[in-house]
């Protein structure tokens, strides 16, 4: 009871979720975020009490493990062969997405609100994120993920959150021998994976006991240790290991269409939502300029960079637009950038609360605009492989009917 009805809990609101994002025809990522809040609220006024279980241990794991799975799917997209052809377009959109936003959310914390300089800096760095977890669910959402268009946006991503990554890094954690420990055992295994790999399936896959989904969650699991360990973020080194593995793991389809399965029907609602209810609505209306001006303030720094950037590669207007308003995202490492500062004291919990709400609000109101007003449609189209055989899988038989744009395949 105590386990089964908390979880029973949880999956009546990650079904709310998806209902809402076919009826509204939004992200379901997005819809999950907001049936968060929207859940946490309504507890807090009924019963005053936190969403159940929030921060139950096995909630945690799920959520994590959530995270985990759709940062290494999100590199498992990325087609090595576009990343050498876009490489100077997606370093140059990944940099000016990260640099405008730092700069320029530290300058506006310490010369506009008034924080303390360390307390600045971690306000720049939480607000210089883009989503991968969100741009990747979007992609998918709208089968994206299948065009050049949309591997370039999802590269741009990582150079965006390697970024963030090491600013977050170099100012506020030590280099210790646990930093180079970690370094060093994460170039050997990047290296080794493309060529370890292959041969391990070939030998041991293909069998009802998914023997590649659980080698992928050892090494997952595995490297993502080793990283906190490190003082690092667990999800760094899995969009590292996807995109390593995007020649061999993300060519295979079938595979890839298991893990999502797992992936998005069970792990990727815990982790929205429950990022979804650490935005505290009377936080937010304690203090709304405050929010505003963060929110803006990432927003305004991320188009004044992204979108010219954009057309310099002669990107179109529209599809700049659209580029410009998901890099605008932000949630996985904003959030652990905040709760970062919160947990070493660089930020005050009223800080953190409207640092984690304007980050989790950047999911959310530029992915809505963007898919409104700005969605490049005549890019929308099915992967290669599906438009030359819908229905054919890896061992030429006949698959599940792909699902509409309205909910996750």
């Amino acid at each position: 009871m105590e386990t089964w009805f908390p979880a029973a809990v949880w999956l009546a609101l990650a079904l709310t979720a998806t209902l809402i994002s076919i009826w509204f025809r939004i992200a379901t990522a997005l819809s999950e975020i907001v049936v968060g809040t929207a859940a946490q609220l309504f507890l807090g006024i009924l019963v005053g009490g936190a969403l159940v279980g929030l921060d139950e241990p096995w909630v945690k794991f799920l959520a994590g493990t959530g995270a985990l799975m759709l940062t290494f799917l999100a590199g498992a997209e990325l087609n090595p062969d576009i990343f050498k052809m876009k490489w100077k377009e997606t370093t140059v959109i990944g940099l000016a997405s990260f640099l405008s936003p730092f700069l320029g959310c530290a300058a506006i914390a310490y010369y506009v609100l008034g924080w303390d300089p360390r307390a600045s800096w971690l306000a720049g760095v939480a607000l210089s994120t883009t989503s991968v977890a969100v741009v990747y669910a979007v992609m998918l959402e709208f089968r994206l993920n299948t065009t050049t268009y949309g591997k370039t946006i999802l590269a741009a991503c990582f150079i965006t959150d390697l970024g963030t990554v090491l600013a977050l890094g170099l100012i506020f954690s030590p280099f210790t021998i646990r930093t180079v420990v970690f370094l060093a055992v994460s170039v050997a295994v990047f290296i080794a994976l493309p060529y370890v790999t292959p041969g391990f399936f070939r030998r041991y896959g293909g069998r009802p006991s998914e023997t590649e989904a659980k080698f992928l969650l050892l090494l997952l699991f595995s490297m993502g240790a080793l990283a906190a360990w490190a003082g690092s973020e667990p999800v760094l080194p899995a969009y590292i290991i996807g995109m390593v593995l995007a020649g061999s793991v993300g060519k295979d389809h079938v595979l890839i269409r298991r893990l999502r399965t797992v992936t998005f029907g069970l792990l990727t609602p815990f982790y929205f939502i429950r990022a979804g209810s650490y935005v505290s609505v009377p936080a937010l209306i304690g203090a709304p300029v405050t929010f505003l001006v963060l929110l803006l303030g990432k927003m305004v720094a991320k188009f004044a960079a992204v979108y010219p950037a954009t057309l310099v590669f002669k990107s179109p207007g529209k599809e700049g637009m659209y580029t410009t308003l998901l890099m605008s995202t932000g949630l996985t490492f904003g959030s652990i950038s905040a709760l970062f500062g919160l947990s070493n004291n660089i930020i005050d919990r009223t800080q953190y609360s409207l640092l984690v709400a304007s980050v989790i609000a950047s999911a959310v109101v530029p992915t809505i605009i963007a898919n409104a007003y700005y969605l490049p449609r005549h890019l929308l189209m099915k992967a290669p492989e599906e438009k030359a055989n819908p229905t054919l899988n890896r061992h030429g038989k006949n698959s599940a009917t792909p699902t509409p744009h309205g909910d996750r395949p």
